[in-house]
């Protein structure tokens, strides 16, 4: 079995920046429509998910950019930002398109005040200092974790409302609550930035705070 990887590749173009906020939620809402639609990708998917659900978030601007469109794979839009999201491909098999692009130095900021949070909403660790990159990436397996926790009825509404969701930084007492309280967790591996183990992001949905869904033969919504 050949273990994957799947690319996340975001546009920051020099002069024009997305919030750090859209880039995030784009790369979580990315993820989200792979999922619910595979097609043609299904089997990279379904033997990627069996092994690890690791993501790498490069950045690319102008013609850069125009060349990421051309391979295979699906763009998500939030606010100002563009991601796209590739198929899963082998460790060792990054096409030159994207092998190219740097991963590092993707720090973005937010410029405005944030509003109420929805149903839906992943709630980023206070206390970790991550690239905008890093937290893409987390946000993403937040949003792969929901998914797996959700039963067909609800995920029938959610996605009737575009798989609309928020991602916020949680007030510190909040989120010792939100450490607590059982919700899909994502762990890190500690490949870069923080320590292994450190929890980066929660899902938390109405559903999930019921109990959520838990398929036949799926433990603890962790991600390790």
């Amino acid at each position: 079995m050949t273990q994957r990887v799947l690319p996340l590749v975001v546009r920051i173009e020099r002069a024009t920046p997305p919030e750090r906020v859209d880039a995030l939620e784009a790369a979580a809402r990315g993820v989200l429509a792979l999922l619910d639609e595979p097609g043609q990708w299904a089997e990279a998917v379904q033997e990627w998910e069996r092994i690890g659900i690791r993501k790498v978030v490069r950045r690319a601007r102008g013609a850069e950019w125009r060349r990421v469109l051309e391979l295979p794979g699906l763009t998500a839009t939030v606010g100002t930002a563009e991601v796209r999201v590739h198929p899963p491909i082998p460790l060792d098999g990054w096409p030159k398109e994207l092998s190219r692009l740097q991963v590092s130095g993707t720090d973005l900021e937010d410029h405005h005040a944030l509003g109420a949070a929805g149903d839906v909403v992943l709630w980023v660790n206070p206390g970790l200092d991550m690239s905008a990159g890093k937290a893409m990436a987390q946000c993403g397996h937040a949003a792969q974790l929901a998914w797996w926790g959700t039963g067909p009825e609800e995920r029938e509404a959610w996605r009737s409302e575009g798989f609309a969701l928020d991602v916020r930084t949680a007030a510190p007492d909040d989120w010792r609550e939100l450490v607590e309280s059982g919700l899909p967790a994502v762990r890190d591996a500690g490949f870069t930035e923080i320590e292994p183990g450190s929890v980066t992001v929660i899902a938390d949905t109405p559903w999930l705070r019921r109990g959520g869904f838990r398929p036949e033969g799926w433990g603890p919504l962790r991600h390790t």
